[in-house]
């Protein structure tokens, strides 16, 4: 990634969340009872983006550190983080690079919201995993997310709505181009002090489903891959699934 797609939009990224430090109850128990399950203590979020997941997982109790590849959104999460009076290690480091950057091994790592979405082809993604990888702790834990699913990509909407508060309306517009996309992101104000609209786009050269993620996994040394649905733990349905979650060990 040779130019930072978040630069200018940072500030404007944690409109996905809400207000910094809430978590929805459904996500929180998700990897509350999944690093509980397997004795995750140590984390580290490889795709920190403005520290929004990273929060989460401090309040869980874990031992916690970031890293992006973005300046801009490492900006924004410093001074998310500054604001709570919470101290946690922020680095930016490409995924590609962890473990030529980071020296220790952790119990689990996370690259969540489309983030290794943000790779050029296949052979960067197994790059990327390789990386993650060889600083997890041996049968450590590797979660990935993404809203993308088997479902969106038959069906290929164009426009989906993100989020929608009294003061601003986010949505997708999605332009579609095997074997990847672009995804617009337009953010319509309509608050105090007055109307406005703000547009930026993230591209993804090639998009990634279950059966791509269950191969590039094991290429890349990973022994077995669980898919989830949904952030109940349901299993995850080409046919029906909203989310794409991946649990690799």
């Amino acid at each position: 990634m040779s130019k930072d797609p978040y630069q200018g939009f940072a500030d404007q990224y944690d409109l996905f969340h809400g207000n910094f430090g809430e978590h929805k109850p459904v996500y929180r128990s998700f990897f509350q009872r999944l690093f509980v399950e397997n004795k995750i203590h140590s984390v580290l979020d490889c795709a920190c983006g403005t520290g929004h997941d990273l929060h989460l997982l401090y309040s869980l109790g874990c031992d916690v550190v970031g890293s992006d590849i973005s300046e801009a959104m490492l900006t924004r999460a410093r001074k998310n983080f500054k604001n709570l009076d919470i101290k946690i290690p922020l680095h930016k480091i490409d995924y590609r690079m962890l473990h030529k950057n980071i020296k220790r091994k952790f119990d689990a790592v996370v690259c969540l919201s489309s983030s290794i979405l943000h790779m050029p082809d296949k052979k960067e993604v197994i790059k990327a995993f390789l990386s993650m990888r060889r600083v997890l702790r041996d049968s450590g834990m590797l979660v990935l997310t993404q809203g993308t699913t088997d479902r969106q990509w038959k069906m290929k909407p164009r426009f989906i709505l993100a989020s929608s508060t009294n003061e601003c309306t986010r949505l997708f517009v999605i332009d579609y181009s095997e074997p990847g996309a672009r995804y617009n992101v337009v953010d319509i104000w309509h608050g105090k002090p007055k109307p406005d609209m703000k547009t930026w786009y993230v591209d993804y050269g090639q998009m990634l489903l279950k059966d791509d993620y269950a191969k590039l996994l094991q290429l890349a040394g990973f022994g077995k891959a669980r898919f989830y649905g949904s952030y109940r733990f349901e299993p995850y349905s080409k046919k029906d699934s909203n989310m794409l979650i991946i649990v690799a060990q």
